[in-house]
């Protein structure tokens, strides 16, 4: 069951991600191979509730249709899901926001959370320091802020997560071997591949996706400390040539929807993987229904005295997948820019042999990072010891 302080949002989280994972998936500009990609709904919800925070009018009500909460609301929502967040075993999440025009105390307050600092895009100690806040708060993952503030650029707020976890059943790399993939194209590939019996059939099971068409999921839980919440990994397969729009929202099928496998023992072949992804979100808030909110249009009353808009919104996530367990981070930053114009015995084998989906979920059911294997997969290089 999701952490108390999470479960009134973690619908708004699965419905933003199922929106977000079309504009995702069908994004010519996206830096992938195939349609490959990774992307953190949960560090999406949680920057656009920042900024919901500190919306109004009709921008408020913008955002809100995509997180569920505007104004004080939005704010008191963000703070309780950092709050939930951290209690994840291996997840650490962090915000951090930099301005050069007055922002007010109340807005500032509502949101204890971040750490506020002063932006000066002309000092390169000023970028170098927003790198260097970007690396520790990923653990080293992320180098670097994915946009770089200008002097028109009057505030930068950036969310970070960060997760390290290693599987409760780890793979045994002796198991190890070269097997075949086939990609989108249908050309087959022979990549490293994990091998493992699931310590219960109970851990993989059917579910509809969105289209209806049965969904194999297998669930992989990870270690976690004493009073901590376990880290669960679910791969989902589709039958072949199903989009991953139409495939990823199975990991999170209502429970009453789920058919177990029917099978003594299950056995998963799972390729090791390395995926990165930068994605520009200013277009797809747009396709979104949140088009004023990065427009002249746009009302940011609540948060500053100067008129504000949204500039540019970016995400980077990256994802790997090995023998020992998996890490993972997304930074999703926006700049606030002047606003333009006036604002109104039966083996059942499951391989992992062609695309597939990735849903990282926090200790409950809220979807960290969710991502789409196509190509052949990258091997990850994170302690395949």
């Amino acid at each position: 069951m999701p952490k108390a302080e999470l479960t009134q949002h973690v619908s708004a989280v699965r419905g933003l991600a199922e929106r977000w994972l079309v504009e995702v998936s069908d994004d010519p500009a996206v830096d992938a191979v195939d349609g490959d990609f990774v992307c953190s709904p949960a560090g999406l919800w949680l920057a656009l509730a920042a900024a919901a925070a500190g919306a109004r009018a009709g921008t408020a009500e913008e955002l809100r249709s995509l997180v569920g909460a505007a104004g004080q609301e939005a704010a008191a929502a963000a703070c309780a899901a950092t709050g939930a967040l951290a209690e994840t075993d291996g997840l650490t999440v962090a915000t951090g926001a930099w301005a050069r025009t007055p922002l007010y105390r109340e807005y500032r307050e509502s949101l204890p959370e971040i750490r506020f600092g002063h932006l000066d895009p002309g000092a390169p100690d000023t970028v170098s320091a927003i790198n260097g806040w970007v690396r520790d708060a990923t653990r080293g993952l992320i180098g670097a802020l994915p946009l770089r503030p200008d002097r028109e650029v009057l505030l930068v707020l950036v969310n970070a997560l960060a997760l390290r976890a290693d599987w409760q059943f780890p793979f045994r790399p002796q198991d190890t071997a070269d097997r075949p993939f086939t990609d989108e194209r249908g050309v087959e590939h022979l990549v490293p591949t994990m091998f493992q019996e699931l310590p219960r059939p109970t851990h993989a099971w059917t579910a509809p996706g969105l289209s209806g068409s049965p969904v194999d999921v297998v669930a992989l839980r990870c270690m976690a400390g004493v009073g901590q919440e376990p880290v669960q990994v679910s791969f989902v397969l589709g039958e072949p040539g199903q989009p991953a729009a139409e495939v990823l929202p199975a990991a999170w099928a209502p429970h009453d929807q789920r058919r177990p496998v029917e099978a003594d023992a299950v056995t998963v072949a799972l390729p090791r993987l390395c995926l990165r992804t930068g994605l520009d979100v200013t277009r797809h808030l747009r396709a979104l229904g949140a088009a004023q909110t990065v427009s002249g249009r746009a009302d940011f009353s609540g948060m500053s005295p100067e008129p504000l808009m949204i500039g540019q919104f970016v995400q980077e996530s990256l994802l790997r997948v090995n023998e020992r367990g998996l890490e993972a981070a997304a930074v999703t930053g926006y700049s606030h820019v002047r606003s333009v114009r006036v604002r109104p015995p039966v083996i059942r084998h499951i391989a992992f042999d062609r695309p597939f989906g990735i849903v990282v979920f926090d200790g409950g059911a809220l979807p960290l990072f969710t991502a789409w294997q196509s190509a052949a997969p990258m091997g990850a290089d994170r302690r395949a010891t």
